[in-house]
C-alpha cells in the first residue's frame, strides 16, 4: 500500500515537472494571476465603490442619514437613479435622476447609433470603391483615410468648434473662420449637441469600417458576381443580393464596435456638447466623479456592462460569419465595375473631403494659434509668440512664453512619451508573451482563460476603466503617478498587444521552433534569434499601437493624472475650458506632430504600422 502510495505521488510529482518545464505553461500560469489581480480585483474594487459613502459634498449629503464617510449604502443608487427631485415633490419632470442619468443615457444612444451608421456608410463606400471598383487615386485614397483615426479623436471636434462657432451660439464668445472669414452664421444645432458629435466620432472611426470591410471585399471570391453578370443581372442586383450578404458580418462587427466605443468617447462630447449643455454618460462621469464619486462608479458600472454585452453580441456575430461562406475556391480574375465618366468626378470628391477631414484641419489649428485677437483673421492680427515668444504677459492668458518655451509644455511632453514608452513596452513584451503562451497551448483550458482575461479590458469603456484603477488607488497608498498611469495605460492597451501577438504566433509553423530545441537552442534564445525576427513587423505593431494611443489618450488618464498640467493631453484640455484657444491650438498641433512622426519612424524604420492595428 505504501509502495502504491509512492508511485502515484511519484508520477503526479513527474506530471508536475513535466508541465513546468514547458515555457507556455509557465507564462500562462503569471499571467493568469497577474490579470486576475489587474483586471478582475480592480473591477471588484470599483462596483465596491458604488456602495461607500465618500468624502466632500458626498459625505456633507448624507450626514443627516446617520452616516460616515466609508460607512456602505444605498443612497448613491437612490439618488441616482430613482429619486423624482431634490426636495422629494412629485410632478417635477426634470428630476436629479433625469438629469444626472436618463437624460444623459438617452443621448449616449442616440449618438452612438448615429454614429455607427455614419461610420459604416463612410467607410463601406469608400471600402467598395477602392477594392472593387476602377476610382482614380486609389493609393492616395487608402493611405489618407486611416489618417482620421491615428489622430486624436478631439481633432476633427476643436476644427470644427473652430471653423462654425459664433458669438449668436453657445458660449458665443467669439466667431470662427465661417462667420469672420465668409460671413456665414450656422445655426446652433449644426455646431453642438447630437449631430456634430456623431458626425465626428463617424468620421473618426470610419476606418473600422473600410478596413473590416475592405478586407472582406479585397478577399471575397468572384465568381459569384462573375456567374450572376453572365446571366445579364442588374449590377445593383448583385450588390444587393450577393455583395452585401457577404459583407453584412463584417458591417454587423462593424456597428457594435463603433457603438462601444462612440459611447465611451470623452473629448468629442466635451468639446461639441458642454457648450449648449448636452451631456452624455462620459461627461456626467467626469463631472460626478469630482463631486459624487459614488454615482459617478454607478454610471461606470452601466458603461461596463454595455461595453460587456455589446463585445459578447460582436463575437456572437463574428462567429456566426461561415454561415455566409458560399464557395470554397477564389477566382483569380476580379472584375472591377468601371466608373466611366463618373470616375474622376467622385474620385476628386471623395480626396476634397478626405482634405477636409484631415488636412484642412491641422491648417486651422496653425492659424487659430497665431491669432491674437479671437474672430480676426487678418496677417495683422497673428504673431509666432504663442511658439515662440519670450515674454507673453501683455496677453494675459495662459504661459508667460510661447510653448516651445515653456518649460511646463515640455516637461508635459517628457511626461506624456515616457508614459507612452512605457506602457508600450509592457504591453508589448506582454502581448508577444501571452500571444505565445495562447498559440502553444491553443484550446487548453488555461490559454483560454488567459486569452479572455487579456482581451477584459477592451470590453471596459476608457473613462470607465481609469474610474476603476482611480478606485483601488483609494486602497493602495503607493499606487499615484506616473505609476499608476503606467499600470492602467499597460493594461488597457493589453488587447491589441495580444492579439498581434496571437495572430503572430498562429501564423508560424511549430517546426521552426522544433528545430530550435532539437539542436538544444534555450526559450529564451528560440524567442530573441528565431521567432522574433521572423515576425518582427506583426510583433512591432504590437508595440507602435499602444505607444501612438498612450500619446493621444485622454480619456483613460483625465480622472488620474495628479495636476491637469501633467501630460499634453490633459494640459491641452485645461488650456480650451479656460478660453486660451491659442495655447489649446498650439498643443493640439504639437500633439499630432508628435503622434504622426512617431508613426512615420517607426513604419520606415522597421515595416510596422498602427493601421494593422485599427479595430483591435
Amino acid at each position: 500500500m505504501e509502495k502504491t502510495v509512492k508511485r502515484s505521488s511519484g508520477r503526479t510529482l513527474g506530471r508536475v515537472r513535466a508541465w513546468f518545464s514547458q515555457p507556455a505553461n509557465i507564462i500562462l500560469l503569471i499571467f493568469f494571476v497577474s490579470l486576475v489581480f489587474l483586471t478582475l480585483y480592480p473591477l471588484l474594487t470599483m462596483l465596491s465603490q458604488t456602495a461607500l459613502v465618500h468624502s466632500g459634498r458626498e459625505a456633507t449629503a448624507v450626514r443627516k442619514l446617520g452616516l460616515k464617510v466609508g460607512d456602505y449604502t444605498t443612497y448613491h443608487f437612490q439618488k441616482l437613479l430613482f429619486t423624482l427631485d431634490d426636495g422629494g415633490k412629485a410632478g417635477i419632470v426634470q428630476s436629479n435622476s433625469y438629469i444626472q442619468f436618463y437624460s444623459p443615457l438617452i443621448n449616449t444612444l442616440v449618438v452612438s447609433v448615429a454614429s455607427s451608421f455614419i461610420a459604416i456608410l463612410f467607410g463601406g463606400i469608400v471600402a467598395f470603391l477602392v477594392t472593387r471598383t476602377d476610382i482614380k487615386y486609389k493609393k492616395f485614397i487608402s493611405a489618407v483615410f486611416v489618417f482620421p483615426y491615428i489622430m486624436p479623436s478631439w481633432t476633427l471636434a476643436l476644427f470644427w468648434q473652430t471653423f462654425f462657432k459664433n458669438v449668436n451660439i453657445g458660449l458665443g464668445t467669439s466667431n470662427g473662420i465661417m462667420a469672420s472669414v465668409f460671413g456665414v452664421y450656422v445655426p446652433e444645432w449644426f455646431v453642438y449637441g447630437w449631430f456634430p458629435i456623431a458626425l465626428v466620432l463617424g468620421l473618426h472611426y470610419a476606418p473600422f469600417a473600410y478596413i473590416f470591410i475592405g478586407g472582406i471585399l479585397r478577399n471575397m471570391d468572384a465568381n459569384l458576381e462573375e456567374a450572376a453578370t453572365l446571366l445579364k443581372t442588374g449590377r445593383m442586383k448583385i450588390i444587393r443580393r450577393i455583395t452585401l450578404p457577404i459583407v453584412r458580418p463584417a458591417m454587423l462587427s462593424t456597428l457594435l464596435l463603433v457603438f462601444a466605443s462612440s459611447m465611451s468617447a470623452y473629448s468629442v462630447p466635451v468639446f461639441l456638447g458642454n457648450p449648449v449643455r448636452y451631456y452624455v454618460l462620459s461627461t456626467k462621469l467626469k463631472s460626478l466623479m469630482d463631486t459624487y464619486p459614488g454615482q459617478g462608479y454607478i454610471i461606470s458600472a452601466v458603461m461596463i456592462l454595455f461595453g460587456v454585452a455589446i463585445l459578447l453580441l460582436n463575437q456572437k456575430v463574428t462567429n456566426s460569419r461561415k454561415q455566409f461562406t458560399t464557395v470554397t475556391g477564389k477566382s483569380g480574375q476580379i472584375s472591377l465595375i468601371k466608373l466611366r465618366g463618373a470616375n474622376r468626378p467622385v474620385a476628386l470628391l471623395l480626396v476634397v473631403i478626405l482634405l477636409l477631414v484631415a488636412v484642412v484641419p491641422l491648417i486651422t489649428f496653425a492659424m487659430e494659434s497665431l491669432i491674437i485677437k479671437a474672430g480676426d483673421y487678418s496677417p495683422s492680427n497673428m504673431t509666432l509668440d504663442f511658439w515662440i515668444g519670450r515674454d507673453l504677459n501683455y496677453l494675459d492668458q495662459g504661459d508667460d512664453t510661447g510653448i516651445l518655451f515653456s518649460h511646463k509644455v515640455w516637461k508635459a511632453l517628457g511626461y506624456s512619451l515616457g508614459l507612452a514608452v512605457t506602457c508600450s513596452l509592457i504591453a508589448g513584451t506582454s502581448g508577444i508573451l501571452v500571444g505565445y503562451g495562447i498559440a502553444k497551448k491553443r484550446g487548453t483550458r488555461l490559454s483560454n482563460f488567459v486569452n479572455s482575461l487579456a482581451f477584459f479590458p477592451y470590453l471596459m469603456p476608457s473613462l470607465a476603466f481609469g474610474a476603476i484603477y482611480l478606485a483601488v488607488a483609494t486602497r493602495v497608498p503607493w499606487l499615484r503617478g506616473f505609476v499608476l498611469l503606467a499600470l492602467a495605460g499597460s493594461v488597457k492597451y493589453l488587447p491589441f498587444a495580444s492579439r498581434s501577438g496571437v495572430n503572430a504566433m498562429l501564423q508560424l509553423s511549430g517546426e521552426i521552433e522544433e528545430a530550435a530545441m532539437i539542436t538544444g537552442v534555450p526559450w529564451w534564445k528560440r524567442m530573441a534569434r528565431v521567432i522574433f525576427p521572423i515576425q518582427k513587423s506583426s510583433f512591432l505593431s504590437g508595440y507602435l499601437l499602444p505607444l501612438v494611443s498612450c500619446m493621444r489618450e485622454l480619456s483613460l488618464f483625465v480622472l488620474l493624472v495628479p495636476t491637469s498640467d501633467t501630460i499634453l493631453t490633459t494640459m491641452l484640455m485645461q488650456y480650451s475650458e479656460k478660453g486660451w484657444a491659442q495655447f489649446g491650438n498650439a498643443i493640439n498641433l504639437l500633439i499630432i506632430i508628435v503622434v504622426l512622426l512617431i508613426n512615420f519612424i517607426v513604419n520606415k524604420l522597421t515595416g510596422a504600422s498602427i493601421d494593422k492595428g485599427v479595430g483591435g
